[in-house]
């Protein structure tokens, strides 16, 4: 693993508000642009072409409330996104368009981003947290039509979701959710029975932010204190602490595991970006750069190595986009 370099490859600049979500679509092949989705807090979504580093297009659908989850569905023509005007909004991209076909009320008044997992072509499940506090709702996409509501026991005292994961092994199995809840557990739900198979406190502290690897099944979470929380999902479906991780400062705004399952990064509330290798959770680099807190890192489906990247959004109102790649 080569340290990457200590300055970004480049900056992007221009969203005139804090950045709190991003999302690529590169994996086409050429001539197809390879695109940065950034979701801000003035509610505007824009649309980074990353050959000439500019902004190709900037779409207002959530009536200037904050955008916290943005999502391409099967292509980057079909867009969803999430803001704190309550509303999940999808849209149709294709030919120039820059219209919102469809749109689901959550109801929620949290910052939890919702979870897609596609189930066959052309149909997604969608995890969103739900009205009523401690819920998740599960619908269908695009028919909107609800699959089921994951409630805790009586007397659980999870709190809110704070962030959703939802996943399955293969295209045949069982889908499932993790969740991570205010009271600092992760919970493993199945979504077919609608029922929790395991709970495990993984912090002291809400649960932030989780990413979960369903090759190794392994997991990772943070929150607002100074430890990662790394944890383990056995035959038995239960779920483990595998191992922590002290920080040298306090807060996980985002953490996501590369693609390849190699390295992962976390944005942290100290302005700074971690890698860390998977396998072992080994530091590898701190990248630093930005002048406030980092909400959300995002690694590129690029489908060569060498060209992946990641990408930082911060309150600076700055995208940092790093070239980080796995030397063969």
């Amino acid at each position: 693993m080569a340290l990457p370099p200590l300055d970004p490859q480049f900056v992007l600049r221009g969203t005139s508000a804090a950045v709190h979500t991003l999302h690529f679509s590169c994996g086409s092949p050429e001539p197809d642009i390879p695109l940065l989705f950034s979701g801000s807090e003035n509610g505007f979504i824009h649309v980074w072409n990353l050959k000439t580093r500019r902004v190709d297009t900037a779409l207002d659908g959530h009536g200037r409330k904050s955008v916290y989850c943005v999502e391409t569905m099967g292509g980057k023509d079909r867009l969803l996104s999430q803001g704190r005007d309550q509303r999940i909004c999808l849209w149709d991209l294709a030919e120039g368009r820059t219209s919102v076909t469809d749109s689901v009320f959550t109801e929620h008044v949290g910052f939890c981003r919702c979870s897609l997992l596609k189930v066959a072509q052309g149909r997604w499940l969608m995890a969103m947290a739900a009205r009523s506090l401690e819920e998740v709702q599960i619908l269908e996409l695009p028919s909107k039509t609800s699959v089921c509501t994951l409630k805790p026991e009586v007397g659980a005292k999870l709190g809110m979701p704070m962030c959703l994961k939802l996943w399955q092994l293969s295209c045949d199995s069982q889908p499932v959710l993790l969740a991570g809840y205010e009271d600092g557990s992760v919970v493993l739900w199945n979504v077919s029975m609608g029922k929790a198979l395991s709970q495990l406190i993984c912090h002291q502290e809400p649960v932030m932010s989780l990413d979960f690897d369903a090759e190794k099944a392994k997991g990772i979470s943070g929150s607002s204190e100074k430890v990662l929380s790394i944890w383990s999902l056995n035959e038995q479906q239960n779920l483990q602490v595998y191992k922590t991780h002290k920080l040298v400062n306090a807060g996980i705004s985002d953490i996501t595991i590369r693609p390849d399952k190699k390295i992962l990064a976390t944005a942290g509330w100290d302005h700074r970006i971690r890698i860390f290798g998977w396998k072992k959770l080994k530091p590898l680099a701190v990248l630093d750069y930005h002048t406030a807190t980092v909400h959300c890192v995002s690694f590129s489906d690029h489908s060569t190595p060498r060209e992946r990247l990641l990408a930082a959004g911060s309150r600076d109102q700055r995208i940092s986009v790093w070239s980080i790649y796995a030397q063969t």
